[in-house]
């Protein structure tokens, strides 16, 4: 799988609200599957099937404990989104700065000579 699929996939997985609340509780705390369902006016079998999807897409860890399954999220599931919002956000910013240097007259060249 692509670092693009990956992204797609995490986006997708983050787009339900209650999967996103679910990531929320197991940022810090490793939860059984049973506490989380606990936490939602939803079927066990609804949180069941968010937690399949969240783990899929690389943001949960499972873990099994006797019969218990164990779930944290994955910092680093959410590497690729981060990335993939810094560099927007990077070239956000640089339209930004070339849409204002062109409404004030700043030109690229002089931009360069600014800062020799």
């Amino acid at each position: 799988m692509t670092d693009d699929e990956r992204t797609d996939e995490a986006l997708r997985a983050l787009a339900e609200p209650r999967r996103r609340a679910i990531l929320r509780l197991v940022a810090n705390d490793e939860l059984a599957a049973g506490e989380i369902a606990e936490s939602f006016d939803v079927s066990r079998t609804a949180v069941s099937q968010h937690l399949t999807v969240l783990k899929n897409a690389g943001l949960l860890d499972e873990r099994r404990d006797g019969t218990r399954r164990l779930y944290r999220a994955r910092p680093d599931g959410l590497a690729g989104l981060r990335q993939f919002l810094d560099d927007m956000w990077a070239s956000s910013l640089d339209t930004a700065r070339r849409l204002v240097e062109a409404e004030r007259g700043i030109g690229e060249d002089d931009t360069a000579r600014g800062s020799a």
